[in-house]
């Protein structure tokens, strides 16, 4: 790759086809998270901005809508073809301002481009259907239309896959977007709308905008422009987005917070599951929200498990992203690094052993070593909050109802694995827990094809799949005599 195509973009807002920087608009830093240098200058909106960025929405849709499924699906494929000739691109700026490995950047670019290439494809399949009438001559339509313009949110955990589920889906049902990313991650979410807008995107049907988070957030739900909200983030804001886009009575779609739990039955070969699931832990430092953490293990082979994943562990290759060979790189930013080690201190006070672990690497960058605990029970902090960090936490079970009570104990339901070998246990346990994706004997999940989303204070709706699109649809009945 090029040193030009190394350097850190320039940031900017994206608004009705045009990129603004930040002359006479406040600005904060982006820090590069493996060094705690800054990369760049982020341009934050104005209100004007924001109301531009709607506006813009707006004006565009009624063209959008009406634009062939035939044109928006060739301008989201083409959006997959640039995604990929620009891979190596985006993956390293994903590295540089979110921290993950180089080797996890590409796999997230690969899947996002799958992700415009599938919602190309599916938005020439939005079907309605006939109705057999009553009586002669009378015909009975659902007709599908776009809900209108969106507003979007996403997090910094998944800079290129999280606001590609939204607005892949939503350009390809027809609808245009607002979208605020993460001021963590600016540079990978700017990289879409250039490509979006390299690939023949008509102006307005997709706008960009940073900024404080509650004040912008707030101006574009409650805006009566917006149709529908998409939100990925935490419970807490979750709760709140959805207070305000029912005051208007407009759909929220809501991807919140986990805590999987993993069920490892005494049947299984206990180094096998804990080197499967020790990839899936310490992936992107934990900072997934699918990522499993309560690991439920039958007692007869707790401990070679429990052995076998922290040695494991402690062989984990730790450092900035761009280095090769690195597996984990640093957390994303200082709340990360303090959460984790707030949690590992409650476990060992309240009697828990650090197998592997628990300390913060280094003092420049936002390093911590991959840690497992084990001996928790449900009086720890990490095995009620989600730790989103590369913390797995050990326990046992002995009977089959204790282990599907554990798992199902908390309010959130995102997603669960369950190892086995047994066909009944697997039937029993994907029937038993609650959750909005269960991963049976791998860890493998969230494709371009399937809905992604949870139940419970995990979330509404989906994302991905047919069902993702339909989250962007409204049908309408027609009768005609």
């Amino acid at each position: 790759m090029s040193k030009n195509a190394m350097e850190y973009p320039r940031l900017a807002l994206y608004i009705n086809g045009e990129w603004l920087d930040g002359a006479g608009r406040e600005q904060s830093e982006v820090l590069d998270p493996a060094t705690e240098q800054p990369l760049g200058a982020l341009p934050h909106a104005t209100d004007a901005d924001v109301d531009a960025a709607l506006q813009a929405a707006d004006a565009a849709f009624p063209a959008w809508r009406r634009t062939a499924p035939m044109q928006r699906s060739a301008i989201l494929r083409n959006a997959a073809q640039l995604l990929r000739e620009r891979s190596e691109a985006l993956s390293w700026i994903i590295t540089r301002e979110q921290g993950k490995p180089l080797t996890e950047s590409r796999v997230e670019v690969d899947k996002t481009a799958e992700l415009f290439e599938w919602s190309a494809e599916e938005s020439r399949r939005i079907y309605g259907r006939i109705i057999p009438a009553r009586e002669p001559r009378m015909r009975q339509m659902v007709v599908p239309e776009p809900i209108g313009p969106v507003a979007a949110f996403s997090g910094w955990n998944a800079p290129a896959i999280t606001p590609s589920r939204k607005i892949a889906s939503a350009l390809a049902a027809g609808c245009t977007v607002v979208i605020k990313p993460a001021e963590e991650t600016p540079a990978t979410a700017l990289f879409l709308a250039r490509v979006l807008h390299d690939s023949g995107l008509p102006a307005g049907v997709l706008n960009m905008v940073f900024g404080n988070p509650g004040r912008v957030s707030d101006r574009m739900i409650q805006s009566p422009l917006i149709r529908a909200v998409t939100f990925t983030g935490s419970t807490e804001i979750g709760t709140k987005v959805a207070q305000m886009a029912a005051a208007g009575l407009k759909r929220s779609v809501l991807e919140l917070g986990g805590h999987a739990p993993v069920l490892v039955f005494g049947d299984v070969d206990p180094e096998a599951a804990a080197r499967t699931l020790i990839q899936a832990k310490m992936r992107n430092g934990g900072q997934i929200c699918v990522s499993p953490t309560r690991m439920l293990v039958h007692e007869s082979i707790a401990e070679p498990f429990a052995r076998s994943m922290a040695e494991l562990a402690r062989h984990w290759r730790v450092g900035p992203g761009t280095e090769e060979g690195v597996q984990m790189g640093p957390l994303a930013n200082p709340r990360r690094v303090e959460a984790i080690q707030s949690m590992v201190e409650d476990g060992r006070a309240r009697g828990g052993r650090v197998l592997a672990g628990g300390e913060r690497i280094g003092s420049r960058g936002y390093f911590f070593q991959p840690t497992v605990m084990q001996g928790y029970d449900d009086t720890w902090r990490a095995a009620n909050v989600e730790p989103f960090g590369p913390l797995a936490i050990v326990g046992t079970f002995s009977t089959f109802d204790q282990a599907i009570a554990e798992a199902n104990r908390l309010p959130f339901g995102l997603a669960a694995y369950v190892f086995t070998k047994q066909a009944d246990t697997i039937a029993d346990a994907t029937d038993a827990i609650e959750s909005g994706t269960i991963c049976v004997n791998h860890c493998q999940h969230s494709l371009a094809e399937t809905p992604f989303g949870g139940v419970k204070q995990s979330g509404l709706g989906k994302e991905g799949g047919v069902e993702g699109l339909s989250e962007f649809t409204q049908f309408k009945y027609v009768a005609q005599c």
